[in-house]
């Protein structure tokens, strides 16, 4: 006998099977990812053919197979109409959608994760169609929020090598703060400059010793010296004082009041992108849509 269930989901990604079928996979609240044919969903008068879109949200009743389940049933109970509209706003969706198909499970409970994602794309849906930084800025405020539910989000607060609150200097054109994205976030650069200068040091003591390297046959001494030496961690981009609020403001639920001119949404977007990939251990191949977006509307955004 054959076995159901019931669940509720939203489409995030497709492909064909055969000749009329297709595969969906589906970030469920109840059993987490799942993926199941929709039968003849690809032939015209389908009556699955509108509720297997992207971003589609579906009561589903579900068929057990042997390698892949069968949706039965499916009841559209939400639809982004708003997305499709617009191409930033799509690329936006597809770039997170992306995310969370790296970070969900599968046969375990994702409510979390599932009204995190519908929370982020009704957001974007809402944005206005000129708001070019809001979509950027929606965009890096939901990366951050889903890497902070899988417990990677970097850290922004507080130094990364000290521990000491980090807070910006509006007063100094020039002050800059690091973030590195192997050690995992911002980085005082004075601390990062006093270390860098400890750690080099001893190789400078060691280069100027005439005793020490230029001897064939150097004394061996008569006991062990143990070093710890602490690595000095990458630097992979500066963020300026007005960069590093942005950041910090991401953990929180609303998003900062978003200005037409604030061009740093751009390079916070960079920044978690990289950081994103590099914890995640893949390329996000949707943030070239947005890159193409960006491109774009150049003469909008400058």
């Amino acid at each position: 006998m054959t076995k159901t269930y019931k669940a509720t989901g939203i489409n995030l990604k497709t492909q064909a099977l055969g000749e009329s079928d297709k595969i969906v996979t589906i970030l469920t609240q109840e059993f987490g990812l799942i993926r199941a044919v929709a039968p003849g969903a690809r032939k015209h008068n389908s009556s699955l053919g509108g509720r297997i879109g992207m971003f589609v949200v579906n009561e589903l009743l579900i068929s057990q197979g042997r390698s892949l389940d069968k949706i039965a049933q499916a009841q559209t109970i939400r639809t982004y109409p708003g997305l499709a509209k617009d191409l930033g706003k799509l690329a936006a969706s597809q770039y997170l959608a992306e995310i969370v198909l790296c970070q969900a499970l599968s046969e375990q409970p994702q409510a979390e994760l599932y009204e995190l994602l519908n929370e982020h794309l009704q957001r974007l849906e809402a944005l206005p169609k000129t708001e070019l930084m809001g979509v950027v800025a929606h965009l890096a405020h939901g990366v951050f929020h889903f890497l902070a539910l899988s417990g990677l989000s970097p850290q922004v607060q507080v130094c990364c090598l000290t521990q000491r609150p980090l807070i910006p200097n509006f007063t100094d054109p020039n002050w800059q703060v690091g973030f590195s994205i192997p050690t995992g976030g911002t980085i005082c650069l004075e601390a990062w400059e006093g270390l860098r200068k400890e750690v080099e040091k001893p190789k400078l003591q060691h280069s100027r010793n005439p005793a020490i390297g230029h001897s064939p046959n150097p004394p061996k001494p008569d006991y062990q010296t143990v070093i710890h030496r602490q690595d000095i961690p990458v630097i992979s981009s500066r963020l300026s004082a007005t960069e590093l609020v942005m950041l910090q403001h991401l953990s929180q639920p609303e998003i900062m009041q978003i200005d037409a001119a604030d061009y740093g949404w751009l390079s916070v977007e960079q920044i978690l992108r990289q950081y994103a990939q590099y914890h995640l251990g893949r390329p996000i191949r949707s943030a070239t849509l947005i890159d193409s977006y960006l491109a774009a509307n150049h003469d909008a955004i400058v």
